[in-house]
C-alpha cells in the first residue's frame, strides 16, 4: 500500500521543477479520469511519469457525468456485449476493492407500461445483465434484480402515477462522485511516484524530426514555461483530443465529437421514492438518481460544437428533462424545483451516425506519430481499461521491457481499511466530538484518510463547523482541499472538491466568502485576491443562471461565456 501524499501547493511547485529535470518515460496530457488513470497505471509499472492538466483535475467531462458506475443496460440492446461485460467487471472491482469509499450500490426501478410483451423483453435483458456481472467474478455485494407487481412497485416509488406502470423491474448498479474519484486517481498516482501539476497547459510539443520527445508546458499560475522531455507522450484530453493533436501537426487516425449531456438536481423531498428510476425516451434513457439530499435527473444526448470548457444549459434542456420525468410522476416537477444544473461533454468517436446517441462509446488507442499515443472515446466506468491500453501502447515505444498492468490490484488512497472504519464510525464520532452523521459523510468522501481531517479538527475545533448555507460540508473540507487535494481556486473547492455549486439552492454564493477566507492563508492570498476569487465565482453563478433562461444552445453559450475563467487557459 502506498503512503498517502498531499497534492499541496508546495508539492505542485516541486513537481514542476522536477518535470524539467532529466527525461520521463511517459508524460500524460489531460487530468480527467483517463489521464489520471493512465498516470497511475504507468507509475505502478515502475515508469517515470508526469501528469499535466490545463485546468483542474476532472474540470471537464470527468466532473459532469451522470455519476454512475454501470455496465450500460442500453448497450445490451445495441448488442454491444463486450463493452457491457467489460464495464460490469470494472464496476465490481471499484465497488469491492479499488474504491469502496467512493463507489456504492444504487437501486433503479424500470416501470413497465405494457402488460404482455414488455416484461419478458426487459426481464431477459436485465437477467443477462446480472448474469454477465456474475460471470465477471466481481458482482459480489450487489443484489439480484427482481420483478415487482404494480402494488409493490408503487410502495418502492410512491411518486409514480398509478397509470404510468403496470409493474416494474428493479435492478442495482453503482454510483460515484466522479470529480473526487478522478482527483483520488491523480493523488494515488503521485503516491506511487508520478509528478503531477494541474493548471499547467501544454503550449507545444517538442520534436526531433518527426518524433515527439516531450512538451513545453506553461504554469498558468505564474506564466513560467518548462520543457518536459519524455520518451512517450499520451494524449488523454477527451473532447479536446483534436485540439491537442493539432499541436503535434497531425489530426490523427480518428476524430472526437462532443455530445452534450445535461443534468438537473432537485431536492429529495420533491420525488417520494426509495429507489432511483430509469425511463425510456425516444432517443435514449433517462435516469432519476438518488444523490444525498437530492435527485439527479439526466441526461440528454445532443451534438455540441460550441465552447468546450463550459458547455451551457438552456431552458430547452430543462424543459426536455422535466417533460420526460413528469410523464410518470403523480406530482409534476416545475422549473422552480430545480436547485442545481450541470452540463458535460461526452468524447464520442466520430462516425457515420447522424445522432450522437448512436455513436460508439468504445475507445480507441493510436500512435499517429512516433512518441505520441492518443486515447479517446469510452465511458467513465471503463477508464482503467482505457488507461491500461494507452500505457500498453506507450510501452511498445520504450526501449526496456515494461511490466504488465497491475491497477486491478491497486486500491486508491483511502480504500484500505475503509470497511473497518465504517463499522467503527460510532467510536470515531465519540473520539472526535463530531456527530456520527458527519463521520459517515467524511468516510464516504475520504475513506481511511478521514484521520487527516479529524486531526485538523482536533487542532482547531472551528474547522468542525459547517459552511454557510451548505450544511453538508465542514470548514475543514475547504482547507483540506487546498492542503491535500490540489485546489488552487475558489471554484475548484465549490464545484469539484465539494459539490456545493450544484447542491445548494444559492449554488455556493453564501459560502463563497467563507471558503475564500479559509483557503487564503494556505495559498498566500491577500484581501484583494480573495475579493477577486469571490467576484469571479459570483459572476460564474450569475452567468449560469442567466444561460439557463435562454432558449437554445447558441444564446446560452453566449451568455455563459460572459463569465470567463479566472485564469485564461489559451
Amino acid at each position: 500500500m502506498a503512503n498517502a501524499v498531499a497534492l499541496s501547493p508546495g508539492a505542485r511547485a516541486q513537481a514542476l521543477v522536477r518535470l524539467g529535470e532529466g527525461e520521463l518515460d511517459v508524460l500524460v496530457v489531460g487530468g480527467g479520469v483517463v489521464g489520471a488513470g493512465a498516470a497511475l497505471d504507468a507509475a505502478t509499472r515502475g515508469l517515470r511519469v508526469g501528469l499535466v492538466e490545463a485546468r483542474d483535475w476532472a474540470s471537464g467531462t470527468s466532473s459532469r457525468s451522470s455519476k454512475l458506475i454501470h455496465g450500460g443496460l442500453r448497450y445490451l440492446e445495441m448488442l454491444d456485449f463486450r463493452l457491457v461485460a467489460e464495464a460490469l467487471k470494472e464496476r465490481g472491482l471499484l465497488l469491492q476493492f479499488l474504491a469502496p469509499h467512493l463507489v456504492r450500490p444504487v437501486p433503479f426501478l424500470y416501470p413497465l407500461q405494457h402488460r404482455i410483451r414488455e416484461r419478458p423483453y426487459v426481464g431477459a435483458g436485465v437477467l443477462l445483465y446480472d448474469t454477465m456481472a456474475a460471470a465477471s467474478g466481481t458482482s459480489r455485494g450487489l443484489p439480484h434484480h427482481r420483478h415487482l407487481l404494480k402494488r409493490r412497485a408503487l410502495r418502492e416509488a410512491p411518486a409514480l402515477r398509478s397509470d404510468a406502470l403496470v409493474g416494474a423491474i428493479q435492478y442495482w448498479d453503482a454510483q460515484v462522485d466522479d470529480a473526487r474519484h478522478t482527483m483520488f486517481l491523480a493523488r494515488t498516482a503521485v503516491a506511487y511516484g508520478a509528478l503531477a501539476a494541474n493548471r499547467t497547459r501544454v503550449s507545444r510539443f517538442l520534436r526531433q524530426g518527426e518524433r515527439v520527445v516531450g512538451a513545453a508546458v506553461t504554469d498558468l499560475e505564474t506564466g513560467e514555461e518548462t520543457e518536459v522531455r519524455a520518451k512517450q507522450v499520451i494524449n488523454a484530453t477527451g473532447v479536446w483530443t483534436d485540439d491537442t493533436q493539432a499541436l503535434a501537426g497531425t489530426r490523427g487516425q480518428f476524430h472526437v465529437r462532443a455530445s452534450k449531456g445535461v443534468h438537473l438536481l432537485v431536492p429529495r423531498d420533491r420525488i417520494n421514492s426509495r429507489t432511483g428510476l430509469i425511463l425510456r425516451t425516444e432517443k435514449s434513457v433517462l435516469f432519476v438518481i438518488p444523490w444525498g439530499r437530492h435527485w439527479i435527473i439526466g441526461t440528454t444526448d445532443t451534438d455540441w460544437t460550441l465552447d468546450k470548457a463550459h458547455p451551457a444549459l438552456s431552458s430547452k434542456d430543462v424543459t426536455y428533462l422535466l417533460e420526460h420525468v413528469n410523464s410518470v410522476l403523480a406530482t409534476p416537477l416545475v422549473p422552480e424545483d430545480v436547485e442545481g444544473v450541470y452540463a458535460g461533454l461526452r468524447p464520442l468517436l466520430s462516425g457515420e451516425a447522424a445522432e450522437t446517441s448512436k455513436l460508439s462509446r468504445e475507445h480507441l488507442v493510436a500512435h499517429p506519430v512516433p512518441g505520441l499515443v492518443v486515447v479517446a472515446g469510452g465511458k467513465y466506468t471503463t477508464y482503467r481499461v482505457m488507461a491500461k491500453d494507452a500505457v500498453d501502447e506507450a510501452a511498445r515505444g520504450l526501449d526496456e521491457k515494461v511490466p504488465d498492468c497491475v491497477t486491478q490490484r491497486v486500491p486508491l488512497l483511502g480504500a484500505d481499511g475503509y470497511p473497518a472504519l465504517w463499522n467503527s464510525r460510532h467510536h470515531l464520532a465519540d473520539r472526535s466530538g463530531l456527530h456520527v452523521a458527519r463521520i459517515e459523510h467524511l468516510l464516504n468522501r475520504y475513506g481511511s484518510l478521514v484521520h487527516e481531517l479529524l486531526a485538523m479538527v482536533a487542532a482547531d475545533s472551528s474547522l468542525g463547523e459547517p459552511l454557510p448555507s451548505s450544511d453538508d460540508y465542514l470548514r475543514v473540507e475547504a482547507v483540506y482541499a487546498v492542503t491535500h487535494e490540489g485546489a488552487h481556486h475558489l471554484e475548484d473547492v465549490l464545484a469539484r472538491r465539494t459539490r456545493i455549486s450544484i447542491e445548494s439552492w444559492d449554488r455556493g454564493v453564501d459560502a463563497a466568502r467563507t471558503v475564500a477566507e479559509l483557503m487564503a492563508p494556505h495559498l498566500g492570498w491577500d484581501q484583494a485576491h480573495q475579493d477577486r476569487e469571490v467576484n469571479h465565482y459570483l459572476k460564474r453563478v450569475a452567468a449560469e443562471r442567466e444561460a439557463q433562461q435562454q432558449p437554445d444552445d447558441q444564446t446560452a453559450d453566449a451568455v455563459r461565456l460572459g463569465a470567463p475563467d479566472i485564469i485564461p487557459v489559451h
